[in-house]
């Protein structure tokens, strides 16, 4: 094998990347998770010509023979099954609507709007995974042989966020906090369709939680069964817009059921309009605050997948960035919901855009 002749750490350059990265070579599942860990590392075609391979996969794959298997053990089987996804996602549903009806149920007064922040600042926190436990057992060098290529990569060394996204969560819950609750209390805002709006928003930060954990879930199946770095991205490139248009189509019908609901408890003044519950639902809302709804979906959906995926930073200035600009728009007076349209849609094309190219790295999903 290439590089493996015996002498000093000059002589043999993959000795030398392979003292450099030795825990991520004990811990990877399959030479697939050493490339990823090194392109991360910035290491590219250049270092690879320098250990006499053709590219960077063909050296992960030496560094993969050559050192012993040291991986932590096999997550619980419940993990698996995607009980905890359905509990986080039904706590962030719950941390995120409550404190949003009690606003609407007590006035966006701010004695009123600090209280109900504190909840949805707590959210990332009590939704994130927690830290994996120190010096887990580790698995014989069998155990991917053991657990096959379909439950192989549960023994990827990095959990979903761990502490890799905690020092970002309270610049997150803030963000998160102020994107559902500024449209409450936006001066000159249709107060009844704002809440409408924002409850329906509120109950899809489950949806949006959800999707961020299968898209991970999928990019660490896609990271054990892919055999090439150029593989993988090309199994991963139509997995995020999936992501993303299933939860704008659950908060669409989120929106729709909430709009149906505000027509029989507030209807508009004036002479009623034919066409039944289904028709006054759909035009109790324009264009621009179902176009403002979206860009919503999007700030609530970019940000958690980014987070889950390890960038941390990304998710937490994403998540801040969208009220931010918004709340700028409505100083300078732009109503509602042009105001989230225009500054969140900025922010959310950003964010959709630097997803675009990192979700697809291998290495976020390790």
């Amino acid at each position: 094998m290439s590089g493996s002749a015996v002498g000093s750490p000059s002589a043999d350059p993959v000795r030398e990347v392979m003292a450099r990265h030795r825990e991520l070579c004990e811990r990877a599942v399959d030479p697939l998770e050493i490339a990823a860990g090194l392109e991360e590392a910035g290491l590219g075609p250049e270092a690879a010509a320098r250990c006499r391979h053709a590219d960077l996969f063909s050296l992960a794959e030496e560094l993969y023979a050559r050192v012993p298997r040291r991986p932590p053990g096999p997550e619980p089987s419940g993990e698996r099954r995607g009980g905890p996804a359905s509990r986080a996602a039904l706590t962030a549903a719950a941390l995120a609507v409550l404190p949003c009806a009690g606003v609407v149920a007590l006035g966006a007064r701010w004695p009123v709007l600090l209280p109900a922040a504190v909840p949805l600042v707590l959210l990332p926190a009590l939704t994130s995974p927690p830290p994996a436990e120190p010096g887990p057992p580790p698995c014989g060098p069998a155990c991917s042989a053991e657990l096959g290529p379909e439950l192989g990569p549960v023994c990827a060394p990095v959990g979903p966020a761990g502490s890799r996204w905690r020092p970002a969560e309270f610049g997150y819950g803030l963000g998160l906090a102020a994107l559902l609750l500024l449209p409450l209390a936006a001066a000159g805002a249709d107060r009844p369709l704002a809440a409408a709006l924002v409850l329906a928003a509120a109950v899809s930060a489950g949806a949006a939680e959800r999707a961020a954990r299968w898209y991970r879930q999928v990019g660490r199946g896609h990271l054990g069964a892919a055999r090439t770095l150029a593989e993988f991205r090309a199994r991963m490139r139509p997995v995020l817009p999936v992501a993303v248009a299933l939860h704008l189509a659950v908060l669409g019908v989120l929106t729709y059921a909430a709009l149906a609901v505000l027509a029989v408890v507030a209807p508009r003044p004036g002479p009623g309009h034919g066409g039944g519950l289904l028709h006054l639902a759909a035009e109790r809302a324009g264009a621009t605050a179902w176009a403002a709804q979206g860009v919503l979906g999007l700030l609530l959906v970019l940000p958690v997948l980014l987070a889950r995926c390890g960038r941390s930073t990304a998710a937490a200035l994403g998540a801040a960035a969208g009220p931010a600009a918004t709340a700028v728009l409505l100083a300078l007076g732009r109503p509602w919901p042009s105001a989230v349209l225009l500054g969140g849609g900025a922010v959310a094309a950003v964010l959709l855009a630097h997803g675009w190219a990192v979700l697809g790295r291998a290495g976020s999903h390790r």
